[in-house]
């Protein structure tokens, strides 16, 4: 065990917690943020991704003692019930989500994406989602969102 100095959500957090562990685990059961869902245990679905630095990182992957000083954000730390950010918000304008299940790791992806390509062209979203199983939609509302979005912020620069 160790004390861990880490950033998430823009807050610092010391915890005293093995520096393997994944950092989706000590996400979820040490900071009781469970928007990063576990599912896949294996860095194939998606549904655990959170930002390190604004990138995209599936955090079942990531030994939570790699990410020291580094910012992590979670779908909390996008926005909150009665305050999504315009990701969300277009996921639910869109309607992106059936199950919603896959949906905390999409906006995260999605997010990522926008911030290293903020006019993606469809081929380069389908891409940047690529890492992201859903099972329910066939991706086109989604991908929608994400165009969405892309638009609304090119707009207002």
């Amino acid at each position: 065990m160790s004390d861990l100095q880490l950033e998430v959500n823009g807050e610092s957090k010391c915890i005293d917690v093995d520096p393997h562990r994944p950092l989706r685990d000590v996400l979820r059961q040490e900071l009781g943020l469970t928007g990063t869902k576990a599912s896949c245990e294996s860095g194939v679905c998606g549904a655990c991704t959170v930002l390190v630095d604004g990138s995209a990182t599936k955090s079942c992957l990531v030994p939570v003692g790699k990410v020291v000083d580094e910012e992590i954000t979670t779908i909390e730390g996008l926005g909150s019930e009665g305050d999504l950010c315009d990701t969300q918000q277009s996921f639910v304008d869109c309607f992106a989500s059936q199950c919603g299940y896959c949906m905390p790791g999409l906006v995260v992806a999605a997010e990522g994406l926008l911030a290293e390509n903020p006019s993606p062209t469809t081929e380069e979203i389908r891409e940047g989602i690529s890492g992201n199983i859903c099972r329910c939609t066939g991706y086109v509302k989604i991908i929608d969102a994400i165009k969405d979005v892309a638009e609304t912020r090119s707009d207002t620069q």
